[in-house]
């Protein structure tokens, strides 16, 4: 009965289903070497002017927010990524790069990898949100808008309205891929989604309990129709939260503290229009959330199963 219930319910707007994502997708590769990103306070930048590559070190500790690579990541059944863009200071090839704080890989071999798991996997779906710009001009945007086209032409699905959008009508139009892109640029581009299509509550905190009541807020408010809604299921340290676990980094002074109490409210969560639908995290490997998300949509489906 599951099994029929789940290819009944491809016909539901993916807006419906549960997602899961990985928060600074790209960050599982720092570049120690890079210069700091054009985003950093005056404050880190000469912290790192000072101190150097040791600055850096201690600075990848505290930025890396995932450990495997994006073909991993897919693998393991991530399909939302987050993605942070750059241009870097004094590049003579003037790239792309994902960025967060130091610079991480080209934007181009990440899209590349990505590109071949869905080649080999032609019925699933992926969300890629540029959620950040730094330091980019109109020639850097147009520059990434024909990167998307040459790497993934007609797999991406163009903007429409998101409950119109099933995995029976992506699969009926060899559609792999929606494009979210944060900048008035997406106006301009008919496989470019706007950006508040996919808002994405930041809870900014290092304490649980007001990250809990944050996201059960943010769901509450949630609107049922229109819009993809991502959960960042995630604590953002504080400058003295640095300081005390200098050299011991974001996993375990934060996340793997922490987690009990995130997955336990992840599990009481319900998938649909008005429940969660992308829950993001900071190491999605940890714990149990990639499989605990997943049951999101087998309680989904066995609840429409049960109403026909």
């Amino acid at each position: 009965m599951l099994w029929k219930a789940i290819l009944k319910s491809t016909c539901k707007s993916i807006g419906e289903r549960q997602s899961i994502g990985s928060h600074d997708s790209f960050s599982f590769y720092i570049d120690e070497a890079s210069p700091v990103g054009p985003e950093q306070p005056e404050t880190v930048q000469n912290f790192v002017s000072v101190f150097g590559t040791v600055a850096k070190k201690l600075m990848r500790k505290w930025l890396a927010t995932q450990t495997m690579n994006f073909t991993s990541q897919l693998g393991a059944g991530i399909r939302y990524f987050d993605l942070r863009i750059s241009t870097k200071p004094r590049d003579p090839d003037n790239e792309l790069y994902f960025a967060h704080g130091l610079f991480s890989a080209k934007v181009k071999e990440g899209l590349e990898e990505i590109n071949a798991f869905l080649s080999e996997h032609p019925k699933e779906v992926v969300f890629l949100d540029f959620n950040h710009f730094y330091g980019m001009q109109k020639c850097h945007h147009e520059k990434l808008v024909q990167m998307l086209k040459d790497t993934y032409g007609n797999k991406m699905c163009p903007a429409i309205f998101a409950h119109e959008v099933s995995l029976q009508y992506l699969w009926e139009k060899e559609h792999q891929v929606l494009v979210f892109y944060h900048s008035p640029v997406a106006v301009e581009v008919a496989f470019l989604w706007p950006g508040q299509m996919m808002p994405a509550p930041w809870a900014n905190t290092t304490d649980t309990e007001k990250l809990i009541q944050f996201l059960q807020a943010s769901i509450t408010e949630r609107r049922k129709k229109g819009s993809f809604f991502i959960s960042q299921v995630v604590l953002t340290p504080k400058a003295s939260t640095v300081v005390k676990g200098v050299a011991s980094g974001l996993r375990e002074t934060i996340t793997e503290r922490a987690l009990p109490a995130m997955m336990e409210w992840v599990r009481t969560q319900k998938a649909g229009e008005s429940g969660v639908n992308i829950i993001t995290a900071d190491f999605v490997e940890l714990g149990d959330f990639i499989s605990t998300v997943i049951k999101l949509n087998y309680s989904l489906d066995e609840g429409e199963d049960d109403t026909t």
